[in-house]
């Protein structure tokens, strides 16, 4: 299952790790998803949505 959030589309993020050597390898940060079950429509669904999403109230709980 992809790493995107339901409702925002936000998805992973990708950079660099950097060693004390200063050696770079690639790695990714992820969204914090939680399986949320959601009002849409008048019914609930179950949806995978970020953390920032839950917060600032753009999903109702149900």
């Amino acid at each position: 299952m992809a790493q995107k959030c339901d409702l925002c589309g936000k998805g992973p993020q990708f950079g660099n790790n950097i060693s004390h050597a200063h050696n770079t390898t690639r790695r990714r940060w992820n969204v914090n998803l939680q399986p949320v079950k959601a009002q849409v429509n008048g019914g609930s669904k179950r949806m995978r949505v970020c953390t920032s999403c839950i917060k600032t109230g753009k999903v109702v709980k149900g």
